[in-house]
């Protein structure tokens, strides 16, 4: 029974890594304006409070691994409540890599549905 458990557990952190990078971008994106860490992750629990997918610490390392490629940039502004904050924004690499992630994303979803119905 553990293996199982164990087996979920790998399938779906693999499977949140490799979303995780298109959901922030996506969100940057049609956000229009910089976000700080927190707000993107109230902002993904209040769309669907119902599906857990992505832990708030899990994505903070997403942001930095985009960020060092290109497709976001940050800047650190102080807090009226509490510590500074990090903002970050998509940049135009970064619009353009979404792009054609959403494409791949969408291909994925085909082959992949269409073994699923059989």
């Amino acid at each position: 029974m553990t293996e199982a458990v164990d087996a979920n557990k790998k399938f779906q952190k693999e499977l949140n890594s490799g979303t995780a990078a298109l959901v922030l971008l996506s969100i940057l994106d049609v956000a229009g304006k910089p976000m700080y860490g927190y707000q993107i992750a109230k902002l993904i629990e209040a769309k669907r409070p119902d599906l857990p997918m992505m832990k708030q610490g899990a994505f903070y390392p997403v942001l930095r691994s985009l960020e060092t490629g290109g497709l976001l940039e940050s800047y650190v502004k102080p807090s009226v409540a509490g510590p500074p904050r990090r903002y970050y924004r998509i940049t135009h690499e970064g619009r353009e890599a979404l792009a054609k992630w959403v494409e791949i994303w969408d291909l994925t979803k085909v082959f992949v549905d269409d073994f699923l119905k059989g």
